[in-house]
C-alpha cells in the first residue's frame, strides 16, 4: 500500500476488448511531472500515435487525479486530458466536484480509456472491481438525466458521476463532460471523444484510504492554506458571490463581450451580475469537496416562463457568452440557456460564442439561405432553439454550427471568417483582449486554443497590480511576454496537484509546497511549481507542433486587430498586426524557443523534458 497520498496505479480500460490492467505509476513519471496536467502531457505525448483521429480508436481519454486530490487540502479538482477533436492539439479540461475525489477513493491515480466500444457502455468502478455495462438505454438521454438514471439503477444516490448528453454522443467537437449535475470539464470536446468511444458515462463509488506521508506536518499546512484564504480579498469575494461579481467589472473595464465581442460594454451587465443573480435566483450556498471558500450559489428559477427548475451560480463566463454576447439580460433566460447546455451537454463557452456568429452572420445575410429561423441578438427562444439543433445537429445550420465556429465560417467564406472569434479552432472566451495585449497573448500561446485560465494577466493589466516592483501598464507591450511566461509556468506547475484556481488565489507557493512534502513524501520549495510549469509547457508544445500546429495559428481574430473598441476605457483601442509580431517573438524568447515557436534543444534539456522514457499500456 502507497505511504503517501498517491494510489500508485492508474486503471487502464481497453474498450475494444473490455479488458482491464492495473498499471504502476513509474517512479520516474512522479518526480518529473507528479499528476493531474503533468501526467496528462506526458501520456497524451507518448500514448497518442502521431496525427491521430480525435475521435478514433487510437486518441486516448484520461481523468487525472493529483497529489492533493481526496485530501483537506484545496486541490479537490481533476482533469480530463485527451486530443481535441475542436483544435486538434493536447486538451486539459478540468472540473471540481466529487468525481475527482473518488477516483482516489476507489484506488487509482487515474483512469485511461483507449479503443472504441463496439456497443454503447458506461463504467462502472467500485470495491467489487471495474465493469463495462450496457449503456443502450441511457443512449439519447441527457448528461443530468443520465446521472441520475444510472443511480437509480444501482439504488446509489451516493454514486460519483461523469456523463455526456447527445452533443457527446453526436460527436459535437465543443461537448463537455458533465460531472454529476453542476460541475463540468467543459471546453476543447472531451465529450465528443467519449461519445466516439461509445463511452455514455462513468460511476464511481470508492472505499479505499487515502493516505497522507506526514499527517502532523500536512494538518498544519492546511490550517495555513485555509488562513490564507480567509485572509484573502479575492476570494473573500468569491466567497460571496462566486465568479458573478466579476460581471460588473468586466463591464467597468470595458472587456466584457457585446454583440458577438463588437463592442466591451453593456447595461445588460447590472442585470446579470451577482446583484441581479441574487434577487432572481440565488438561495444557499454549496462548495466542492473540502472546499473552505464554497463559491456556488445554489438557486432556482422561480417565476416567469422558464420556471421552475434549481440552478447553480450562473458563472462569469456563461453570463458573459450566453447574456451580454447575445443581448440576453434576464438571468432566468442566461439559466434557461445554461440548462439545456448542461442537459445536453455542451460548452457554454463555445455554444455562446457559435451562437453570437450566428446571430451576425444572419444579419449580415450569410445564412439565411439554411435556415428559417429568426435569428436576432436579444431572442432566447431562438439561442435555445439553435442549442438543441447543435447539440443533435438537426437541420443544416445546426449541423453546420456544430463544427465550432472556425469550420463553419471557413465553410461561409471570407466574410463569415472575418466575424468567427477564435484563436486555434477554439472560440473565445468572456474577456475581450483589445485593451488588455497581455491577455490577447495568452490566449495566442495557450496550449489549448483561446483559453483564460492558463495565465490571466487581466487582473495585473486592468487594475494596475504591481508585478516585479512596478505598476503594470495597460496597453504597454514591454514586459508582457515575461509576465504571461510567468503566469503561464506556475499554474500549469499547480495544475498537477490539482489545485483549485480560486483557492490558488490566496493560498502562497510556499504554503502549496509544503502541503505537497507532507502528503506525497517530497522536498520542496515554492519555486518548484514555476520550474515544473515550465517543463510541462515544453512537453505540450512539443506534442502541438508533431500534430501539425505553427505559428500561423497563433493568432487573435480579426476583430480584435482590425476593429477598434467602439467604448469603454480602451475606446479606440486595437492590437494590431505588428503587436501581436511584437509580443509573439518576445514571447518565444523568453520561453527559449526558436523564432518559429519550437522549442530549441537547449531549453528542453534545461527544463528537463522527458524524452527517452515512456508509459506504455
Amino acid at each position: 500500500m502507497s505511504a503517501d497520498s498517491c494510489m500508485g496505479l492508474m486503471l487502464h480500460i481497453d474498450l475494444n476488448s473490455g479488458k482491464f490492467s492495473d498499471l504502476a505509476v513509474p517512479s520516474w513519471l512522479r518526480k518529473a511531472y507528479l499528476g493531474g496536467k503533468g501526467f496528462g502531457a506526458k501520456l497524451l505525448l507518448d500514448l497518442v500515435p502521431e496525427k491521430a483521429d480525435p475521435l478514433g480508436p487510437d486518441n486516448v481519454l484520461m481523468f487525472l487525479t493529483g497529489p492533493l486530490t481526496s485530501t483537506p487540502a484545496p486541490a479537490m479538482r481533476a482533469c480530463v486530458v485527451t486530443k481535441s477533436p475542436l483544435t486538434h492539439t493536447f486538451l486539459d479540461s478540468y472540473f471540481g466536484g466529487y468525481f475527482g475525489p473518488e477516483i482516489k477513493y476507489a484506488g487509482y491515480d487515474g483512469l485511461i480509456f483507449t479503443g472504441r466500444s463496439p456497443e454503447p457502455v458506461y463504467f462502472r468502478l467500485d470495491y467489487t472491481g471495474p465493469a463495462l455495462i450496457s449503456a443502450e438505454s441511457l443512449w439519447g438521454l441527457g448528461a443530468i438525466e443520465s446521472s441520475q438514471a444510472i443511480k437509480k439503477q444501482f439504488k446509489d444516490p451516493e454514486l460519483k458521476t461523469a456523463t455526456i448528453g447527445p452533443a457527446g454522443e453526436n460527436a459535437v467537437p465543443y461537448a463537455l463532460i458533465c460531472c454529476d449535475h453542476n460541475r463540468q470539464a467543459g471546453r476543447g470536446g472531451a465529450g465528443a471523444v467519449m461519445g466516439a468511444k461509445n463511452l455514455k458515462a462513468l460511476a464511481i463509488k470508492g472505499n479505499s484510504l487515502v493516505r497522507l506521508f506526514d499527517q502532523k506536518s500536512f494538518q498544519k499546512a492546511a490550517v495555513l492554506a485555509n488562513k490564507e484564504i480567509a485572509a484573502s480579498l479575492d476570494c473573500q469575494g468569491l466567497m460571496a458571490t462566486g465568479t458573478a461579481g466579476s460581471v460588473e467589472f468586466a463591464n467597468e473595464i470595458g472587456l466584457i463581450p457585446v454583440r458577438n465581442f463588437f463592442d466591451g460594454t453593456s447595461p445588460l451587465a447590472a442585470k446579470l451580475g451577482d446583484k441581479g443573480q441574487s434577487q432572481k435566483l440565488w438561495l444557499s450556498r454549496s462548495a466542492c469537496f473540502g472546499c473552505p471558500i464554497a463559491c456556488s450559489q445554489m438557486g432556482a428559477v422561480r417565476t416567469g416562463r422558464f420556471a421552475p427548475f434549481v440552478t447553480d451560480t450562473i458563472e462569469y463566463e456563461t453570463a458573459a457568452m450566453l447574456g451580454t454576447n447575445l443581448e440576453i439580460g434576464d438571468p432566468r433566460a442566461v439559466a434557461h440557456l445554461n440548462r439545456l447546455c448542461d442537459e445536453l451537454g455542451l460548452d457554454t463557452i463555445s455554444a455562446g460564442a457559435c451562437l453570437s456568429f450566428a446571430f451576425e452572420a444572419a444579419g449580415r445575410g450569410l445564412i439565411s439561405h439554411l435556415t428559417d429561423h429568426k435569428l436576432e441578438f436579444g431572442n432566447v427562444q431562438s439561442a435555445a432553439e439553435m442549442i438543441r439543433l447543435i447539440a443533435n445537429k438537426e437541420g443544416e445550420l445546426g449541423t453546420l454550427l456544430a463544427l465550432g465556429v472556425k469550420k463553419a465560417a471557413q465553410q461561409l467564406g471570407p466574410e463569415a471568417e472575418s466575424i468567427a472569434l477564435h484563436v486555434k479552432g477554439m472560440e473565445m472566451p468572456a474577456w475581450g483582449p483589445r485593451g488588455v495585449p497581455g491577455m490577447g497573448l495568452a490566449y495566442m500561446t495557450a496550449d489549448r486554443g483561446a483559453c483564460h485560465q492558463r495565465g490571466f494577466p487581466v487582473g495585473y493589466e486592468a487594475t494596475g497590480m504591481e508585478w516585479k516592483g512596478r505598476s503594470v501598464r495597460a496597453l504597454e507591450l514591454e514586459g508582457k511576454a515575461e509576465l504571461v511566461f510567468t503566469l503561464q509556468n506556475y499554474l500549469a506547475g499547480t495544475d498537477c496537484l490539482v489545485k483549485c484556481d480560486f483557492g490558488a488565489m490566496g493560498v502562497t507557493p510556499g504554503t502549496y509546497a509544503l502541503l505537497l512534502n507532507s502528503a506525497a513524501g517530497t522536498d520542496v520549495d515554492g519555486s518548484f511549481f514555476d520550474h515544473l510549469g515550465e517543463r510541462i509547457w515544453n512537453t505540450t508544445r512539443l506534442f502541438n507542433i508533431r500534430e501539425g500546429m505553427d505559428i500561423s495559428q497563433e493568432r487573435l481574430p480579426r476583430r480584435f486587430t482590425e476593429e477598434p473598441l467602439p467604448s469603454g476605457p480602451y475606446k479606440g483601442h486595437r492590437i494590431t498586426e505588428e503587436d501581436m509580431h511584437y509580443l509573439l517573438q518576445d514571447y518565444y524568447r523568453t520561453r527559449g524557443w526558436d523564432e518559429k515557436g519550437v522549442p530549441t534543444s537547449r531549453i528542453l534539456e534545461k527544463t528537463g523534458v522527458v524524452r527517452d522514457k515512456s508509459f506504455g499500456t
